[in-house]
């Protein structure tokens, strides 16, 4: 009597990790997104690591999530994984304001993303 299980919404070999609410915009989410996607995790975490970028940290602890989803959820390999896909969307903007001359309002716009980051297993090809 009881529910169906819910269908997997990534293939078997992928696990996935959501962040939601980061206070930043969608496209500066994307230059940090865009610098690990297709990367082995263990050089995209190395590259977050050393990043300039603010919004680095959050996108790593989002990845590591996303690897730990895959090791204890769907007992994939981490040696084996990439970051299949990593992109990011708009979220709430805030919006705020501030007096300007002869009576104006100057928008104030404070956005917010969200990243999804999903990692793959693949087999390594030997060449021998």
């Amino acid at each position: 009597m009881s529910k169906e299980k819910n269908p997997r919404r990534v293939a078997d070999n992928e696990a996935m990790a959501k962040l939601r609410m980061l206070k930043t915009s969608p496209q500066k989410l994307n230059l940090v997104a865009a610098m690990i996607r297709g990367k082995k995790v263990d050089k995209a975490l190395a590259d977050l690591t050393f990043s300039k970028k603010r919004i680095a940290g959050d996108v790593k602890k989002c990845l590591q999530s996303a690897i730990a989803n895959a090791e204890n959820n769907h007992n994939l390999d981490v040696d084996e994984l990439i970051v299949a896909e990593a992109y990011c969307g708009k979220n709430l903007i805030m919006k705020r304001g501030r007096p300007r001359a002869r009576g104006r309002f100057g928008k104030i716009m404070k956005p917010f993303s969200e990243i999804t980051i999903t990692v793959r297993q693949v087999e390594e090809v030997t060449n021998g």
